[in-house]
């Protein structure tokens, strides 16, 4: 199920078939990365909305996707979107999810009220829900897909326990770590939260920029 997926880094990540290249949140992807049919950001955070990547990427003309604050900074082709909306931009289908922080000394990271998302992307005949920044939302427990990738590295999102809850709750075929052993989170967040989502199947990725933070 994660033949077409590349993590670059954080929550960076692309989607490639023999049609288009999707990008969720590009941040230091590399040089030579082939130019986008579709990027999505997630929110305005710097490891998650990168204007020169987002550039570099969309010289031949991709769509973009973000939320309010950041579609306001872009220019193109861009769709504005928040929780709880259904698109079709560029033959790719999608359904857009709250991301946003609960616990209270994390708040002021990704408030509720700056409705930034996550996104629940429909590809290949599969739905893989790409989750941004977020604690287990309360809303997020309604969301149905074949494959989630949820954020583990704590501080400014889920840590291993509670992604863990979160997969357990949704029931996905494939849960895929992320956001962690780069800004926050250490390297061996991956493989704690195989062991702690179980049942539910988990893959963690290799990066293609080693993990930062050991």
């Amino acid at each position: 199920m994660l033949d077409r997926v590349t993590w670059f880094r954080q929550a960076s990540f692309s989607w490639r078939d023999g049609e288009r290249t999707i990008y969720v949140d590009p941040w230091n992807t590399p040089e030579d990365a082939p130019p986008a049919d579709v990027i999505l950001i997630t929110h305005a955070h710097d490891d998650h909305y990168c204007l020169d990547d987002i550039v570099r990427l969309s010289r031949e003309g991709a769509a973009l996707v973000a939320p309010k604050d950041v579609a306001q900074e872009l220019s193109g082709d861009v769709t504005t979107v928040a929780p709880d909306e259904t698109h079709e931009v560029n033959g790719l289908r999608f359904r857009t999810v709250h991301a946003y922080n609960t616990r209270e000394e994390a708040l002021e990271f990704h408030p509720r009220a700056n409705r930034w998302v996550g996104y629940v992307l429909e590809l290949d005949g599969g739905s893989y829900y790409f989750a941004g920044d977020t604690d287990h939302a309360p809303e997020l427990d309604q969301i149905r897909t074949d494959v989630a990738f949820v954020p583990v590295g704590g501080y400014y999102t889920m840590d291993v326990p509670e992604a863990a809850g979160l997969v357990q709750t949704i029931g996905p075929q494939l849960a895929v770590p992320m956001h962690y052993g780069f800004v926050v989170g250490s390297a061996g967040d991956g493989d704690a939260f195989r062991d702690a989502a179980a049942p539910v199947p988990v893959e963690v990725m290799t990066p293609v920029e080693a993990f930062h933070r050991p």
